[in-house]
């Protein structure tokens, strides 16, 4: 079975749902165009910092057009959204993806919510669809994204040098490419993570 880009696909576990991104959730993410550490390394096309309208517009835009796939991240500890995730990148010739385009409110940071996320993406994506593999990414400079994929489980797999503008001088920076195989999902990686949810 490969993604099917017109179903509207749930994702959910006790902490969270995953719900495909409309034009609805404007209002409920709207407050979080203020947090301007969300959208420090935010690489998107359309930088949610005060233009989260025009973001979530791409963001189902891109759907339509068979290119990502966003969802809208509701927190159920906390009883309100948190944010959007996406999986994008989608390759049927090779059986691949990546997962991206993440960002949380502030408030959501170091409560396991984006473990949580991450654990609905990889076991979709993984058990339900079949991808092959995952691929993730990051600015260089930002340290908090990277030690997150590493906590996941992911691996890193190369350096992208010299692709982005540097948030901390006025040179250039890299981007950390990370990936994680089916086999290394189900052979650990998932229960290794499950456990820590």
């Amino acid at each position: 079975m490969f993604f099917d880009f017109t179903h509207n696909y749930v994702l959910e576990n006790d902490r969270v749902i995953l719900t495909p991104l409309n034009l609805a959730h404007i209002n409920d993410l709207k407050f979080f165009s203020k947090e301007e550490l969300i959208w420090k390394y935010f690489l998107g096309e359309s930088n949610g910092y005060q233009n989260i309208d025009r973001y979530i517009a791409q963001a189902i835009q891109k759907r339509e057009n068979m290119k990502d796939y966003a969802f809208a991240i509701y927190d159920k500890k906390q009883m309100e959204y948190a944010g959007s995730t996406r999986f994008f990148d989608f390759s049927e010739e090779f059986n691949t993806v990546r997962v991206g385009y993440t960002w949380i409110g502030q408030n959501f940071w170091g409560t396991g919510l984006n473990k949580n996320c991450k654990y609905l993406l990889f076991e979709f994506a993984f058990d339900s669809i079949g991808f092959e593999r995952i691929g993730l990414g990051a600015h260089s400079e930002n340290s908090l994204s990277i030690a997150a994929m590493k906590s996941l489980g992911c691996k890193q797999e190369g350096v992208i040098r010299n692709i982005f503008p540097s948030i901390l001088s006025d040179g250039r920076a890299d981007a950390v490419l990370f990936g994680i195989l089916k086999d290394e999902w189900k052979n650990n990686i998932k229960n290794n993570l499950k456990n820590r949810l």
